[in-house]
């Protein structure tokens, strides 16, 4: 397995994520997107996992203005607008080679092991 999770400091979902590999002696890297962003490549095989990219936005992010812009621009818009605005992006993204769950999904984890 080569889990990645992007995730924040803040977000609990992202901790409880860290806390579920911790446990099981899990290796995964961990990628703090208030530091670093996820590259176009990354973005791109994420939505693809996860049944596209307006799947991967998390409609109770605090950016109500960028929520409502990335919604009514053009579809090829958006992925250059959403790599602008990662803050948008439901956590923790967790990545496993193809695989990719948004938020806290144990039950599909466990899957992976």
């Amino acid at each position: 397995m080569n889990i990645q999770i992007f995730g924040t400091k803040k977000c609990n979902d992202s901790k409880k994520a860290e806390r579920f590999f911790k446990e099981r002696g899990i290796k995964f890297q961990y990628i703090d997107l208030r530091e670093k962003s996820m590259s176009k490549g990354e973005m791109t095989s994420v939505a693809s996992a996860v049944g596209g990219l307006m799947n991967m936005i998390d409609p109770d992010a605090k950016d109500k203005d960028a929520l409502a812009l990335i919604s009514y621009i053009a579809d090829e818009d958006k992925l250059d607008k959403l790599l602008e605005n990662q803050q948008l992006i439901k956590t923790p993204v967790v990545r496993n080679g193809k695989q990719a769950t948004l938020g806290y999904q144990p039950d599909v984890w466990k899957k992976w092991e």
